[in-house]
């Protein structure tokens, strides 16, 4: 008695999926019965990329983009935390004005606010605390590169009753950014504070790092479609995974920074301040690129098991 095992399975082109058929012939002794043929049929994945992979790596795609663009607007608008000031009314006795309820203490006199908006708008050496009290008292916004404020256009608005307001920015420049933080913010002679001056450096570098890395992890995409071999987006969705870590930190360092300065220069009584729609944009880029880091590294490491699969199969 022997026996004989046929292994078929044709040579498929790179694409797919397709069924094949394996036929095992046993030969035996034709007197007693023992031959027949056994087929067995099933199905393989495909060389390059299945519907799975394929969807995974669209779905992607899609969000690395809006991730990248969410992020970019994040980093050029200047909403990412907003003041609200008291609105100023004529005082009863001309000499400031008063709070919404008229009694005259509020957001300072006259001539103080606009001392504030000259100083601010001057385009002098950076001071934190003009800076802060001016952003306090005239419903200002900060960003990543801008501080705005919201004053009128006319040079008598406390007068007027219904005066136009107009919103003036001035960006921070380079220097700025890098410039120490102390624990007295606009006294250069207190002690320096080094939490301060490492969490502004980093709410505006790691966006930077973020959008870097995402364009990095785009360019191997683009070389790995080319070269017809998904693995390499394995790299891609590693660094869109990075990526996520960098725009979590710097939302978080802002938000730390803002706190820790209102701790040291605090509100005066009637501002209030909340976070703005560019934070809110930054946040919800971070989830977005880990989606996006997490579907290409599925789909680059189970296309590659398969492909592995397959290829045992074929040397069997």
């Amino acid at each position: 008695m022997f026996y004989k095992t046929e292994l078929q399975l044709p040579q498929y082109p790179a694409t797919g999926p397709y069924s094949f058929q394996v036929s095992y012939s046993f030969r035996g002794n034709r007197k007693r019965g023992l031959s027949g043929d056994l087929k067995l049929d099933g199905r393989i994945g495909s060389v390059m990329v299945d519907n799975r992979f394929a969807t995974a790596l669209v779905i992607g795609s899609v969000l690395s983009l809006l991730s990248s663009v969410y992020l970019s607007v994040a980093v050029g608008t200047d909403a990412w935390y907003e003041y609200r000031s008291p609105p100023a009314f004529p005082s009863t006795d001309g000499t400031g004005v008063a709070n919404g309820n008229g009694n005259g203490n509020g957001n300072g006199n006259a001539s103080e606010l606009r001392t504030l908006r000259d100083d601010f708008l001057g385009g002098g050496e950076f001071d934190e605390k003009m800076d802060s009290d001016a952003l306090y008292r005239l419903n200002g916004t900060l960003g990543l590169w801008r501080r705005c404020i919201v004053v009128p256009t006319d040079q008598h608005w406390y007068r007027a009753p219904d005066p136009k307001l107009v919103t003036e920015c001035v960006s921070f420049s380079l220097q700025n950014q890098f410039t120490p933080r102390y624990r007295e913010p606009g006294n250069h002679n207190s002690e320096e504070d080094i939490l301060r001056t490492y969490l502004w450096r980093c709410q505006f570098l790691l966006p930077l790092v973020s959008l870097c890395l995402v364009l990095l992890g785009a360019v191997i995409g683009l070389c790995a479609c080319a070269c017809h071999n998904l693995y390499p987006t394995v790299a891609t969705g590693a660094l869109h995974l990075l990526a996520a870590v960098c725009t979590l930190g710097s939302v978080c360092c802002f938000v730390l920074g803002v706190w820790r300065l209102q701790d040291l220069s605090p509100l005066p009584h009637g501002v209030g301040g909340a976070v703005g729609w560019s934070l809110c944009l930054a946040a919800v880029s971070c989830p977005l690129q880990a989606m996006a880091g997490a579907l290409l590294v599925w789909a680059a490491r189970t296309n590659r098991k398969e492909y592995c699969r397959m290829r045992a199969y074929r040397v069997a």
